[in-house]
């Protein structure tokens, strides 16, 4: 039986560059021989994911007319439905690269609980993907920290995406949003399996990522921050036993 292979979320607000990051490194590992497994959330083609893509839309109503309940469902059961996958692939001794996972949904519909409920709000989602789901957990979860305002810009950038036809879904249109979900992405990254990577040129150092700051900070390359995230993958999962191919 091989060693049950190693899990890795890129995790971050809208915009600051996750699925860049994450075929970087799919490439990088494959030039080492390593086999991975990508997967991506939401997965708005499944059954949840399509819920998810008309909560985004808007047709649940107002992004504050929603209870973080009911969404952070959604997102819960559309990674449900991709267990048996992950499961099978980590066990086959495979890296699993995922762009987005739970930190997400702890991020953005924990900054929609009142700060006062906010615990209790994430202790009853971790239980819900964790323990009720029994979701594999996460060996590293990369953050990538980009200002909010900044990443808002950058989501006006993209392509078209499949799950909708707005230039920003409900969740990246408001910035005050981004910024709550950035501050609880600060906390959940003091997590000793996680790594907080500072994306711009010069860290805020503690204030808001809705300030002027934020506007003068210049983003780093994709090719720096992918060394930083390279490295973090070669010192945290393989210095331990992995099998390739």
């Amino acid at each position: 039986m091989p060693a049950r292979g190693k899990f890795i979320a890129i995790e971050g607000i809208d915009g600051s560059g996750k699925h860049t990051q994450i075929q970087m490194l799919a490439h990088s590992l494959a030039a080492q021989g390593i086999e991975c497994v990508r997967v991506s959330f939401p997965q708005y083609d499944g059954f949840f994911g399509k819920m998810a893509a008309q909560f985004l839309n808007g047709q649940f109503g107002p992004l504050d007319a929603v209870d973080p309940h009911f969404s952070a469902l959604l997102y819960a059961g559309d990674r449900l439905e991709s267990k048996a996958q992950m499961e099978e692939a980590l066990g086959a001794g495979r890296i699993v690269l995922a762009d987005r996972y739970i930190g997400s949904n702890l991020a953005h519909q924990g900054a929609r609980v009142p700060q006062g409920k906010r615990p209790i709000f994430l202790k009853w989602l971790k239980q819900l993907e964790y323990e009720i789901y029994q979701l594999p957990k996460e060996d590293l979860v990369v953050y990538l920290r980009v200002p909010a305002r900044q990443a808002q810009r950058l989501v006006s950038t993209k392509s078209v995406r499949s799950y909708t036809k707005r230039r920003r879904d409900l969740q990246e249109a408001n910035l005050a949003h981004l910024v709550a979900a950035a501050k609880v992405y600060d906390d959940l990254a003091r997590q000793p399996n996680w790594l907080r990577i500072d994306c711009v040129n010069e860290p805020e150092s503690g204030k808001s990522f809705g300030g002027s700051e934020a506007r003068r900070a210049r983003l780093r390359t994709p090719e720096a921050i992918h060394e930083e995230v390279l490295a973090a993958v070669q010192t945290r999962i393989l210095g331990g036993t992995m099998s390739k191919g």
